[in-house]
């Protein structure tokens, strides 16, 4: 018998063996670089507008700890509802260990939202609220904030999913939250969830438990909606239809059958029952489009346009339903806050 292994020991010249792979290092050290320079610029950037935020309640021992971040230099920082929510001392700790005292202004339970004001202190660091309509799954992310108490912690993901919901204290559910694997803990909440080129995309919200590289962040669009609200108003005045919904793309066959722009529009995935939406006639399933003539791309756009101009009149919501275009009159009623 034909002794192969040994043959081919014997046949085997070097000059015929296959040269391997080379192996760049230095190619995969610029990957790396890049990567590591990108969140450090972040960490640089807004890191100094990251501040820790303590709170006192009367009749309590110690109190809240959570993050907030710095939008505006004379002294805004947005926080989540739940961390100041019923705090009448709310005190601020910034990256160099500077205290400074601040108010509540305003707070939305209804996306876990609050405003709060720097009572003395001006020319604060900064940072600078972008545009979450334009993230991508798969995109980098970094959360800086205060996780159990370990002050001014950066940690790094990327974007999991666009046009979540999910329910906030009130019952209600938070529409076109983003979900990130940025690792989040306890004392991340209402910290900034920063792009790669610096801008604020999300306010960390909420982490599952149990669950591992599930946390979630309301999206910037929400927070400068909330945020123009609670200045103007101190409180957040909205249309309420009955719906829950998630951002979606629009079939290009469907918006050239229908003479539409969008691209994307406001899915309807779940109804109240006898709420304004289902007394319409409204579906699952149907894609909002436009309501009273203004462009409807996402769910961030339907929750700015029910404004508060458009409570309790028939407003004109133009949907796809199964790829044809068709308008209803929804009546919307004033969102309650429980």
């Amino acid at each position: 018998m034909l002794d192969i292994a040994s043959a081919s020991l014997r046949e085997f010249d070097e000059s015929d063996a296959v040269p391997a792979a080379p192996i760049v290092p230095d190619a995969e050290a610029a990957v790396l670089d890049a990567y590591s320079d990108a969140v450090i610029t972040v960490a640089d950037r807004v890191g100094p507008a990251v501040v820790r935020v303590e709170t006192r309640q009367p009749g309590r021992k110690g109190g809240g700890v959570g993050s907030g971040v710095i939008i505006a230099p004379d002294g805004l920082v947005l926080t989540n509802s739940h961390v100041g929510e019923g705090a009448r001392e709310l005190r601020l700790t910034d990256a160099e260990g500077r205290v400074m005292e601040a108010r509540l202004l305003g707070e939305d339970r209804d996306t876990d939202l609050a405003l709060l004001r720097v009572d003395s202190a001006r020319n604060l660091p900064a940072a600078r609220l972008g545009d979450s309509k334009k993230l991508r799954r798969g995109q980098l992310v970094v959360a800086i904030g205060n996780p159990l108490g370990f002050e001014s912690t950066v940690t790094a993901g990327v974007i999991s999913a666009l046009g979540r919901s999910l329910r906030a204290q009130t019952g209600r559910m938070i529409e076109d939250v983003i979900q990130t694997d940025a690792a989040l803990n306890p004392g991340n909440s209402g910290g900034p969830l920063v792009s790669s080129h610096g801008d604020v995309v999300g306010i960390n919200t909420a982490v599952i438990m149990g669950a591992q590289g599930i946390c979630f962040a309301v999206a910037s669009n929400t927070a400068q909606f909330v945020l123009g609200e609670l200045i103007r108003h101190g409180r957040v005045r909205r249309g309420f239809i009955g719906v829950a919904g998630q951002t979606s793309a629009i079939p290009r066959r469907h918006a050239l059958a229908a003479d539409i722009a969008n691209a994307s529009g406001a899915m309807i995935t779940a109804i109240d029952s006898g709420a304004p939406a289902d007394a319409a006639g409204l579906m699952t399933l149907d894609m909002i489009v436009r309501v009273d003539g203004v462009t409807v791309t996402g769910v961030d756009d339907l929750i700015r346009v029910l404004n508060a101009d458009r409570i309790d009149r028939d407003v004109e919501f133009d949907v796809l339903r199964r790829g044809r275009l068709r308008t209803f009159l929804v009546r919307p009623a004033e969102r309650r806050v429980k």
